[in-house]
């Protein structure tokens, strides 16, 4: 199974996609507090800290730049104005 191969986190940040119970029994055998909200068609609400869920979109986003990046180093884009424009964002 794949949550056998985690790393040790005491916490474990999700999105809705991943809210089974079967996953969250898994993640609590580890040790490891899930931090997922329920799906909108869960019966009954599961608690998570709201505020340590808030934090999650910086993962997101550090995906996007990786890809950016990954334009930049692969030169998706051939031309030196696209390429110079890439950079100077960040």
């Amino acid at each position: 199974m794949m949550v056998d191969n985690l790393p040790r986190p005491s916490v474990l940040l999700g999105d809705r996609g991943n809210d089974a119970d079967w996953f969250r029994e898994a993640l609590q055998d580890k040790g490891i507090r899930a931090c997922i909200p329920g799906r909108k068609q869960r019966k009954t609400p599961v608690k998570y800290d709201r505020r340590r869920y808030k934090h999650s979109n910086r993962i997101e986003i550090m995906f996007g730049r990786l890809k950016d990046w990954r334009r930049v180093a692969i030169r998706y884009g051939r031309c030196p104005k696209v390429l110079l424009s890439a950079t100077v964002i960040y």
